[in-house]
């Protein structure tokens, strides 16, 4: 209840298709241009308008639906809490597979931190309780069962090595150095830290396909060490396993622990073995197998990765913009300023683009203004308002975009 309404709680995934609507609506209709007597709603005001109208369908449709998707995604948390090693299977791949798209938070933040396993998170709970495990003899796996959710640390350990290693065999001979270079320190901050992006994410854009291979394997192998009875808050790098598992618990648990290299080592061999094959099989481009020899041989980012998926969209952008008479008015408008050397600071009101100029001696007549269609230009010292008309909004949208060029 909030403020006396009963409201649903739709969490991120409300809030991803809200954005997603508005995102749309921003770029479909922040640039049309109304009636002039309508002239004062263009713009953001539209758009507000506009989403107003197309949430309220939405509104109704969640209302009928969103309990139903709750209680899946409820049903779907039980199932894996109380699966076994079923479960820490699906629990451990969609935790890897959906990281791409961000919806793994979904499924580890529950665990880790929320209610799905234990009340308090099996973070803390694990924390709580580490003294009394440091001083047990009995198997790990029979006093903690549930902390099989938090293994997916040593895929970093152990896959993270066996996927560089492929890649350093399988690029040409003749680039093996500068992959090695790449590499090491991304495999060494995969296995002290637990940070895979660079490795991960370079891979994710030459062939997603090792994706879905590579989350296979590591669900694979944290259900392997589970039915070893491999468990602890085993989530992040070398150090993290050291501070929460290793160093307080291997008085008594050193075979559980011994068992975890062993099963972890044998996987580094089998990710070396599946991703070579099916690097060599596709002949997929991972670093030093580049077609272009003149391409520079780099890791690649999350931004890296977010960059190539809208690529496209920015192009047809780029595009338009060379017939957009908005782009057109704000290129006029800046170069009768003096250019974008000149410019200090640029606001709007209603109608008048305000802007700040460093020298107005480099401003040009108000006839420069008026051949992008300006009323007329107000002169106050450095401060200048070009008189645009309610389409302002959208020619200082533009006039920005020439600023950060």
């Amino acid at each position: 209840m909030i403020a006396g309404i009963k409201t649903f709680n739709t969490s991120i995934i409300g809030a991803l298709i809200i954005a997603g609507i508005v995102v749309y609506l921003h770029n479909r209709f922040f640039e049309y241009k109304l009636p002039d007597f309508l002239g004062t709603f263009q713009g953001s005001a539209f758009v507000v308008i506009l989403g107003f109208f197309t949430v309220l369908p939405l509104a109704f449709i969640t209302c009928l639906i969103w309990p139903k998707i709750s209680f899946g995604i409820g049903s779907l948390q039980s199932f894996m809490a109380h699966a076994g090693p079923v479960g820490v299977w699906i629990y451990c791949f969609l935790e890897r597979v959906l990281i791409p798209t961000g919806l793994h938070h979904f499924i580890y933040i529950p665990f880790q931190y929320g209610p799905a396993a234990v009340p308090e998170g099996l973070t803390k709970w694990w924390l709580m309780h580490l003294e009394t495990f440091a001083n047990s003899k009995e198997l790990l796996k029979s006093m903690a069962p549930q902390m099989g959710f938090l293994l997916y640390g040593n895929e970093k350990v152990f896959g993270i090595p066996g996927i560089a290693l492929a890649f350093y065999f399988t690029a040409k001979k003749e680039n093996r150095k500068k992959v090695l270079a790449l590499l090491v320190p991304a495999v060494i901050t995969s296995v002290l830290a637990g940070i895979t992006e660079p490795i991960e994410f370079t891979f994710l854009f030459v062939a997603p396909l090792l994706w879905v291979i590579h989350s296979l394997l590591a669900a694979t192998l944290d259900t392997t060490l589970y039915l070893f009875g491999v468990v602890g808050d085993l989530s992040g790098g070398i150090i993290d396993m050291a501070g929460k598992n290793w160093i307080p618990l291997f008085q008594n648990h050193w075979t559980t622990y011994l068992t975890q290299i062993a099963v972890g080592l044998l996987f580094t061999a089998i990710y070396f073995f599946v991703f070579r094959f099916f690097i060599l099989k596709f002949n997929f481009a991972t670093p030093g197998r580049e077609a272009d020899e003149e391409e520079e041989i780099t890791l690649k980012t999350k931004q890296d990765y977010k960059n190539k998926k809208l690529a496209q969209g920015v192009q047809e952008t780029a595009a338009a913009s060379c017939t957009d008479p908005y782009s057109e008015r704000a290129a006029i408008y800046l170069d009768a300023l003096g250019g974008k050397e000149n410019i200090s600071d640029v606001t709007n009101c209603a109608t008048r683009l305000r802007v700040t100029v460093v020298d107005p001696q480099k401003v040009k007549p108000d006839s420069a203004f008026k051949a992008g269609k300006a009323a007329g230009v107000v002169r106050a010292g450095r401060a200048f308002q070009v008189i645009v008309g309610l389409d302002v909004p959208q020619v200082r949208e533009k006039f920005e975009e020439l600023l950060k060029q």
